[in-house]
Order: C-alpha cells, then structure tokens, then sequence
C-alpha cells in the first residue's frame, strides 16, 4: 500500500496540540517492533526478515532484509544510533534469533539462534548498548531469561522465575519487556494468568505481582509494559481476538511494579504497546490509539487506527508501527 504524507492537528483541553503524521515506510510488511533513538533516528521491523531505518526524522526510510532471514518474523528491535541495532525473531525453535549491526544495516551478525525446540522468544530490552536482557516463553516451567553484558558477542541463560500453567508472554509489540535505570527490568504475561515480573539486578531474581487486566484466553492478558521512571508504569492489553472490547485493558502502578491499579479510562480496547510522552501516555492496538494520562476517566483523543507497536524519543516524538507498512509520528508540544 502506498503511504503518503498526511498531516492532522488536535487543539486539546489542556491547551497542547497533539499532532501525527503518516508517513512513506517503503515496504508493505506488517511491522511489529520499533526503537526511536532520537527524534531523527528511528529503526523498525517486520515480516520476512524486513527492518526499516530513518536518518531524517521519517521524511525517508530505508527498507531492507536481512539476508537469509526472510523467513523469520522480527518482533522486536533496539537502536542506539543510526550505526548500531539490534534484532530478535520470534517463533519456535531456530526462528527465535538475536541479530545486530554495527554499521547501518550493511552487515548483520546472528548472536544467538535458540536450538531448543520448546523454546520461543518474545522480546528484548537495555539499559546501554552493551547490557541488554531477552525473555521467552516458559520452557520446563520456567520463562526464559538472557542477559548480555558485552553486546551480545556473549548472551547468558539465567534462571528465570517459574510460570503458572497456561501463562506465557506475547511477542506482539517487542514491548512485554522493558527497563530502566541501571538494573531495572519489568515482564508482562497473559494468558491463564496476567502477571507483571519486576527485577532490580538485571534479571538475576524476580518478585512478581498480579495484574488487573482482562486474561483467561489464550488471546488475553497483558502485553506490553513501560515505565517513565523508577516507580511509575503502565500495563496495557486485553483479548486480541476482541479488539473492540473495552474493560480491563489499563492499569498503572506508582510503587515500581509491586501493585497495579486498573484505570478507570473510557474510551478502552485491545491495546498491544504503550509508550510514556512525558507523563502522559499513548496506548495503541488493531482497534484505536488513545492519548491520556492515569488521572483521566475520558480520553483526550481517540484515533481510528491500526497499529502493532510504539516507542517514544525523550523530546516528546512518539513513532508508531502496524499493518502493510503503516509507519506514523506523533507529536505532542
């Protein structure tokens, strides 16, 4: 599908403008993980090994696979700089995969393959571009834990915290992970349990509290996860084979993760990422994307579209992800 530049303007309440702008990805895979580094440099990816780069703020992209992975599905990326990112593959066995780049995209470097035929990897984070973790569905009882501390020449298996009988994570945004600070980290789950795991030492040890969203289904739970600072987060998901249902699908949490309080929020559907501009949020799914903060019952501006995934930069730039190539920029001044 071709994409065009097509600007819209939101005077709000509380006298900001909200402002997104869809923009020319160069390619019409579904995309599924995005990283803003910066409000210029941004990375995306996708289906059949396809990862996306901009240098510009997303006035053009570069559109790419990786070569001998076309068919893998990339969930989840981490940028650092226009040279340097990282990509994980999601699916069983051999098809979950870390890939990186050191140089744009001109050569990529498998990692990591998983050889474990149970195994399946779901997404990835950092605190630096040398010290990063990846997670993944429980095998033997236990979720899967990796840590690097030297960029990924060498990835480590720690013993990661036991999971309950149908409880698993969803790779659908490349955010059911996420960290902060030094040694922080946070995982989300779903399924027959919705849970958030929290970690102060880089995954070594997790303590775990229940989450207030809507799961049972093998479709529902919790899936994606983000944090402003130390203490203050936000959960998002819901029943992605529902998309317009709209109860239990937000909660925040104010004491780093130990407890979580469903929020009131309306209007409210499946949401698969989330992402913090400032202290306000913008959730999105395959149904809406919603603009609000946790104090607020009614949004402050709801759109109609279809996207996978969001990653905020620190200067209040919000890029977000989906479905035939759909790449936007939202903007909040």
């Amino acid at each position: 599908m071709r994409l065009c530049w097509v600007t819209a303007f939101f005077l709000m309440g509380c006298g900001w403008a909200q402002e997104y702008t869809v923009l020319q990805s160069h390619t019409t895979e579904t995309l599924r993980g995005v990283s803003a580094v910066s409000a210029q440099v941004v990375w995306a990816s996708g289906t059949h090994g396809t990862y996306l780069r901009t240098r510009d703020g997303g006035r053009t992209w570069k559109a790419a696979q990786v070569p001998g992975a076309e068919g893998l599905d990339f969930r989840d990326v981490e940028g650092f700089s226009a040279d340097t990112a990282y990509l994980l593959s999601a699916g069983p066995g051999e098809q979950s995969r870390i890939y990186k780049t050191t140089d744009g995209g001109g050569h990529w470097t498998v990692q990591l393959t998983n050889h474990d035929p149970a195994g399946f990897w779901d997404c990835m984070g950092f605190w630096d571009s040398e010290h990063g973790i990846a997670m993944g569905d429980p095998v033997k009882g236990k979720f899967g834990v990796l840590t690097t501390s030297d960029g990924g020449k060498q990835w480590n298996e720690l013993t990661g915290p036991a999971a309950m009988e149908g409880e698993g994570a969803f790779a659908a945004s490349g955010s059911c992970l996420t960290t902060q600070g030094r040694k922080r980290a946070w995982f989300v789950t779903g399924g027959k349990a919705a849970r958030v795991f929290r970690s102060g030492d880089r995954g070594k040890s997790w303590r775990v509290a229940d989450a207030p969203i809507t799961h049972g289904a093998e479709s529902a739970g919790v899936f994606s996860v983000a944090f402003r600072d130390a203490k203050h987060g936000v959960i998002v998901g819901g029943d992605y084979k529902q998309p317009a249902a709209g109860a239990a699908n937000v909660g925040f949490s104010g004491d780093g993760g130990a407890t979580w309080t469903l929020s009131a929020l309306q209007p409210q559907s499946y949401f698969s990422a989330v992402a913090f501009g400032g202290k306000d949020v913008l959730a999105v799914g395959t149904a809406r994307a919603v603009w609000f903060d946790e104090h607020e019952t009614v949004a402050r501006k709801v759109w109609e579209l279809n996207l996978n995934a969001v990653s905020a930069a620190r200067d209040g730039v919000i890029f977000g992800v989906g479905a035939n190539g759909a790449v936007m920029k939202f903007v909040v001044r």
